[in-house]
């Protein structure tokens, strides 16, 4: 498997996307973005744009940071098959999922999110097109937010063509209405930002790190899944991305109950030791930060 990509600022130089789509499974395909925060050489693909050619119809996992990836991974899906774009999911409210819904409404195809995602993602979405295009410049032109078109709660079952596929929120997670894809006859999972892999997890202020670590345990990895596409990094193993998310977690809470223990203070917090995870990408701008954000969540726990 190829390693982790902050230090590449391109690599698919011919298009937006910062790297080609490849087939992980059978009837899965991904877009994987780079493992760097959103920067205009790779145009906000920080992420995995997927996609899923059922026979019948093609279903798109994010819609992209903005209407150029948005075009562009569907010109790619056109060189793959003639089957028309049917459905595209948000896999959580963020930017990098939602700021490309334009590009998909426009032509009459329904986008699905979470409730909470759709209603995370209109309560932010102006500071999310001017973040974006304050880096993305000429690639975020025609990008307005669009909201999804279909919502749901706890599950939505898409049976088309080949395909039994369920779009399940299992609980709280990275951010508001984080959703997985399930595919059990190809025994893979397009994982959304509950899994991350060779780059650190960002932990934001309204993160239950105790919830995420629950709903792992007893409701994503309980799948079973062989193939785990997880929202950043590429495609692995259910192992694998435990390491890289379910584990650091487990590890910062515990170095951060142990700064509790000893009447540390929020500021000598920052600094806990986080070495074992210096390899990750982005472990630079994050590991910090995210120390500080547990150290406030664990404080009156």
């Amino acid at each position: 498997m190829a390693g982790a990509t902050e230090g590449i600022a391109d690599k698919y130089p011919q298009s937006v996307l910062y790297d080609k789509p490849v087939q992980v499974t059978q009837h899965v395909y991904s877009a994987i973005g780079a493992t760097a925060p959103p920067t205009y050489e790779n145009a906000g693909h920080n992420n995995n744009l997927s996609f899923i050619v059922t026979g019948d119809g093609v279903i798109v996992v994010n819609a992209g940071a903005n209407v150029a990836l948005s075009r562009a991974l569907h010109e790619e899906i056109k060189t793959i098959t003639d089957q028309p774009v049917k459905l595209v999911i948000n896999e959580n409210g963020q930017g990098h999922a939602m700021l490309g819904n334009k590009y998909w409404t426009d032509q009459g195809i329904d986008v699905l999110a979470h409730v909470d995602a759709a209603q995370a993602f209109e309560d932010n979405s102006f500071q999310a097109v001017e973040s974006m295009k304050r880096y993305a410049r000429e690639n975020g032109d025609d990008t307005e937010a669009a909201l999804p078109t279909i919502t749901f709660e706890d599950e939505y079952i898409i049976d088309m063509g080949d395909l039994h596929i369920e779009v399940l929120h299992l609980g709280p997670a990275h951010s508001a209405g984080d959703i997985s894809v399930w595919i059990a006859q190809e025994g893979i999972v397009i994982a959304g930002d509950i899994a991350f892999h060779e780059r650190m997890p960002p932990i934001f202020s309204d993160t239950c790190t105790s919830c995420w670590m629950e709903t792992w345990e007893s409701a994503f990895e309980t799948l079973g899944a062989t193939y785990v596409i997880p929202g950043h990094g590429h495609p692995t193993t259910m192992d694998v991305v435990r390491a890289g998310t379910y584990d650091y977690l487990a590890y910062l809470r515990g170095k951060i109950a142990a700064h509790l223990e000893d009447g540390g203070s929020l500021d000598d917090a920052y600094y806990v030791d986080q070495s074992p995870y210096a390899n990750l990408d982005t472990f630079e701008e994050l590991a910090t930060k995210n120390a500080g954000v547990v150290y406030t969540e664990m404080e009156f726990e």
